[in-house]
């Protein structure tokens, strides 16, 4: 609260670290730690599970020869391109998955800072923007990228306005309850005090 020339009581302007800190803001760095972890958990275990049926040929040609020194540098190579395999899924799934998650909340910071709240058009646009860039930097033609931006804007704004929706509400619910729950601990503690003194 400030006060003017005439005394009168005025409430001061929201500043941007005010605005960060809205309720359903997600820390950049966080989320971006995030999806790099999960991306590299994705990638490695989806091509763990590619490479399966590559075992079993492997155990195929391992059953077809009965030279011990064959079957164990089939066993070796074998092992040596599955570690290759996974290692390579999971840096390139953590890369895909952290450049997308960086570039979502970025967006979704930026629009909150530009526009000094944050709603759900907030998550739909930045939803919207980060599936056009992908879409674009998609191999291909300039009409199929073109394709691509469009119906990845589309898919974006329409997948995470739902989202965004629920996110929100569960956080001002979740604010709610911490709000509802600190006076009750308030009094609590001072009836803890006043009990204590009278036992002084």
């Amino acid at each position: 609260m400030i006060q003017d020339d005439a005394g009168v009581e005025m409430e001061a302007p929201a500043s941007p670290s005010s605005r960060s800190s809205a309720v359903g803001t997600v820390n950049w760095g966080t989320a971006t730690l995030v999806g790099v972890f999960a991306g590299l958990l994705y990638g490695g275990s989806r091509e763990a599970s590619a490479s399966v049926s590559k075992d079993a040929e492997v155990m195929l040609k391992m059953g077809s020869t009965t030279d011990k020194r064959e079957q164990y540098r089939l066993m070796r190579d074998a092992m040596e391109k599955r570690f290759i395999r996974v290692a390579k899924g999971s840096l390139v799934g953590g890369v895909r998955l952290g450049m997308f998650t960086a570039t979502f909340f970025g967006i979704q910071n930026l629009l909150i800072e530009n526009r000094g709240v944050h709603d759900v058009f907030n998550i739909a646009g930045a939803g919207s923007a980060t599936a056009a860039a992908f879409g674009l930097i998609l191999p291909g033609s300039m009409m199929w990228r073109a394709r691509n931006v469009l119906v990845g804007s589309v898919l974006g704004a329409g997948i995470c306005f739902p989202l965004g929706w629920i996110q929100l509400k569960l956080a001002e619910k979740a604010n709610l309850e911490i709000a509802n729950s600190k006076p009750s601990s308030d009094l609590t503690g001072e009836k803890g005090n006043q009990a204590v003194w009278v036992l002084l």
